[in-house]
């Protein structure tokens, strides 16, 4: 559950939910058609859930474009949700809204966020910049800061990397992650993947496989070519996961942390 240094806005429901007025200006598209213009949003933060979503007042949100849902997605979210699928710019998307049964959140409806779920709106916007994923927590950090430590990784007995001039991301809820030049890591031991994911702190990530033996999860590298400018000092370097290799910093073994990530990292 997410760390709250200033809790005198965040709000609790029976339900397990935590709710926060948000001052910022949203808009969610389909193609051509604007579905969502508020200024009135709320973030939730739903059990078991690392980031958040939004909700939105009724009178903010295109209703005329709901149906109720023909193949509701009963568990999908806390609660049990009325759900509605969305008809715009000439496709329908089942269960790309609901809303919260909860008192605290009563007249207001939620949209699955681009690429989420699989499913959603093409396109959301905070004030004038475009956010993919997931809305930005507000209370959550993520700082890039460069090092002169000494860093290595070792994958099977292999050492990979060697370097005293990594760049340490500090991402709240996560293990510092190590980015590494690519002159200081053995790129020859991986291939490149097609895999891509995104972050709405850091930008669209590339990933590599280890090459050798053993029980190595895939996707085990990545680097950002682009990355948003908050996060600058780590473009073009790259990153392990701490959950499933070696790390030594400064002489001292890292313990492998357990992360949301844990579950997904498979050989």
């Amino acid at each position: 559950m997410p760390l709250f240094p200033n809790e005198r806005n965040v709000r609790t429901t029976p339900e397990g939910l935590l709710w926060e007025p948000s001052e910022r200006w949203v808009r969610g598209r389909k193609g051509d058609v604007t579905v969502v213009d508020s200024r009135h949003p709320v973030l939730v933060w739903e059990p078991d859930l690392p980031v958040p979503c939004y909700t939105f007042p009724r009178d903010e949100v295109r209703t005329d474009l709901l149906r109720p849902a023909k193949s509701p997605s009963p568990g999908k979210h806390t609660g049990s949700q009325i759900f509605y699928d969305l008809e715009a710019d000439g496709a329908l998307l089942e269960n790309a809204a609901w809303t919260f049964p909860v008192a605290d959140l009563a007249g207001h409806i939620s949209f699955e966020w681009f690429r989420r779920w699989g499913t959603g709106l093409d396109h959301w916007y905070e004030e004038e910049e475009e956010i993919f994923i997931h809305p930005r927590d507000p209370h959550k950090r993520v700082d890039a800061m460069r090092s002169s430590r000494h860093v290595q990784v070792e994958i099977e007995g292999t050492v990979v990397a060697d370097t005293h001039r990594p760049v340490l991301l500090f991402e709240t809820g996560l293990p510092t992650r190590y980015y590494m030049p690519r002159e200081d890591v053995r790129l020859d031991l991986f291939e490149p993947t097609d895999h891509r994911t995104g972050c709405p702190y850091k930008g669209t990530a590339q990933y590599w496989n280890w090459r050798g033996e053993g029980e190595v999860p895939h996707n085990i590298v990545w680097s950002y070519a682009e990355p948003l400018a908050a996060v600058a000092p780590v473009q073009g370097l790259l990153a392990f996961y701490n959950e499933a290799v070696g790390i030594t910093v400064d002489g001292e073994r890292l313990e492998r942390p357990v992360t949301f990530f844990t579950a997904s990292l498979k050989a």
